[in-house]
């Protein structure tokens, strides 16, 4: 069985990098957070916009996209700062069930100064603690792993994508949980995503989600022509949305769906995982990560240039232009396959030991270049 070098977390989950979080619970907070990281090496910070005056459904997923980077198994702890305590202290208690140390801040009678102070002390003994921690190995059925699509283009549909297909397929077989979501992408193709879906309940929750969306979309009068495909789509050769979906779905390969999952929720099942995300490569990213998935696997044609804070996002491209020009960007170029240098499984096998790879420590082309997009998913209006 194929192995790779890890992170145990003290609930018996297993990261691949080692990373202290220091979490802004809102926009307020955002200045004393990146404070921390600017102060004390080895820390990460996530600013982002929202967090102030949301509601219902929407402050419901930012609470469990906040926490769900704190417990992703690539975090060995973390600093909550918020403006007020009750909201931080909301997030750091989910948190703290996975055994993790973490600590709250409060802006509010101290202000910026001394929150920084406090927070880069609590977080200085942290990166201390996380440096003594040893990867171990462990086998690939530990393994989160997630995937998307962006700036697609012929070749994405034609290889690369393909590729991931086979690499997720091996994964299954391996034990592994595989995560893929995208679900504007799907339109035109859902009813195969449905298929693939054994469990009647799951499959009504997969196209009850799908509909869902669709819905929403003709509940506006909107034309999505532009954005989905995007005009990188329409230059790369994909007229339709149809088009851009039958590529983007065999990047699910050929396994059964085993779970059918919202936004950032966790997969209960292992195996080959359907999540709700955004089609925007910042936001379902970040879904992705707060959902506890630890490598991503992110295919591009244009070539977009997406990286995350604390998940290694593997990119790979068959587009031998994109390659050639955005070569910094790219960790795997599978244009070979359109060249018959090579076949699909040979491809596959590539991008799977590239992925136990960066799963032992292999750092990928963002990660180096510092791509750190944090996007929290908003589904509402504020308060």
């Amino acid at each position: 069985m194929p192995s790779f070098l890890g992170y145990e977390r003290e609930n018996g989950r297993v990261g691949v990098r080692n990373h202290i979080l220091i979490i802004p619970l809102d926009d307020l907070s955002n200045s004393a957070a990146v404070g921390v990281e600017k102060l004390i090496h080895g820390t990460r910070a996530v600013p982002h916009p929202y967090g102030r005056l949301q509601f219902g459904e929407d402050l419901d997923l930012m609470f469990r996209t906040l926490s769900g980077f704190g417990k992703n198994p690539n975090v060995a702890s973390a600093v909550v700062i918020g403006i007020e305590d009750k909201w931080a202290s909301k997030v750091a208690d989910e948190i703290a069930k996975t055994g993790k140390h973490v600590e709250t801040v409060s802006i509010e009678g101290n202000g910026d100064l001394r929150t920084v102070e406090k927070a880069s002390r609590l977080a200085r003994y942290m990166v201390q603690d996380a440096s003594e921690k040893q990867r171990k190995e462990f086998d690939v059925s530990s393994l989160v792993v997630s995937t998307k699509c962006g700036e697609s283009d012929t070749t994405s549909g034609l290889a690369s994508n393909p590729t991931v297909g086979v690499t997720y397929d091996m994964l299954v077989d391996e034990g592994a949980t595989v995560i893929f979501g995208e679900t504007s992408e799907l339109t035109g193709a859902e009813h195969h995503i449905a298929r693939k879906i054994p469990d009647p309940s799951l499959r009504k929750k997969f196209q009850k989600i799908f509909d869902d969306y669709q819905t929403e979309i003709t509940s506006r009068g909107a034309n999505l022509l532009g954005s989905q495909p995007t005009e990188g789509n329409i230059k790369g050769g994909l007229s339709t949305i149809e088009e851009k979906a039958f590529g983007n779905v065999q990047k699910a390969g050929t396994r059964p769906v085993t779970g059918v999952l919202d936004y950032a929720e966790e997969p209960k099942s292992k195996g080959l995982n359907y999540m709700n995300t955004s089609s925007a490569a910042a936001e379902a990213v970040t879904l992705f990560a707060a959902s506890g998935a630890v490598v991503h696997i992110f295919t591009t044609g244009q070539g977009n240039i997406i990286g995350n804070p604390i998940e290694p996002v593997i990119k790979i491209s068959a587009n031998p232009n994109t390659v050639k020009t955005m070569s910094e960007h790219i960790d795997l170029d599978v244009s070979g396959l359109l060249r018959f240098d090579y076949d699909l499984r040979e491809a596959g096998r590539r991008l799977h030991d590239l992925t136990l790879k960066t799963a032992s420590g292999r750092l990928t082309a963002n990660e180096i270049l510092q791509h750190h997009e944090f996007a929290p998913t908003k589904l509402y209006i504020s308060a």
